[in-house]
């Protein structure tokens, strides 16, 4: 006898591929929800590792700073150092040659003549002085222009003064100081 299915197979078939494709989606999900789940952990762990090489990178940095910041400290102390041995080095290269500025002019004031006040701005001496007459005066210019280590003797002014004598006067000069040839290396060296 031949059996008939009255059942509706093909509901069933229907029915039956339906819930396979709802297995497959719903696995097709968890495994996206999953690969996703992954992939944010992943980017997560990427960018802690760039924020920590960040944050180790910017301590070197600033440690680094702070060095220069030494550094540029230290050029400045070793420059003014510097500066100072160099003004020292000059006082003591210098040191003998005022002694022989006033050697000179003592060789150079002639009888009769007499200073008063010397002052002395940079290279510039100004002296006053009492003269028993104005050819003493003429002679100490005379003295003065001669000299290696004086120039360009400047007679500024001469006052009469019967006090100090019939022919007596009050004058006033301003005179260069040089630095013979050769003198500067022969104090630095001795």
């Amino acid at each position: 006898m031949a059996r008939i299915n009255l059942l509706p197979w093909r509901e069933e078939l229907r029915q039956e591929k339906k819930k396979e494709f709802l297995v497959q989606l719903a696995g097709f999900c968890l495994i996206v929800l999953l690969g996703c789940f992954m992939w944010v952990r992943s980017m997560d762990s990427a960018i802690d590792s760039q924020r920590y090489r960040n944050n180790l990178l910017q301590s070197e940095i600033n440690d680094l700073k702070k060095k220069v910041a030494e550094i540029q400290e230290l050029k400045k102390k070793k420059k003014e150092l510097e500066r100072r041995m160099k003004v020292i080095q000059d006082l003591e290269g210098k040191r003998s040659i005022i002694v022989h500025y006033f050697d000179e002019l003592a060789k150079a004031v002639p009888d009769g003549v007499y200073f008063t006040t010397i002052e002395r701005k940079g290279s510039m001496f100004t002296i006053q002085g009492v003269s028993e007459s104005n050819q003493r005066i003429a002679d100490l210019m005379r003295n003065l222009d001669a000299s290696d280590w004086f120039s360009n003797p400047n007679l500024k002014s001469v006052v009469a003064d019967q006090a100090l004598g019939a022919n007596a006067g009050v004058f006033e000069m301003d005179l260069n100081a040089v630095l013979p040839e050769g003198q500067g290396e022969k104090d630095n060296n001795g």
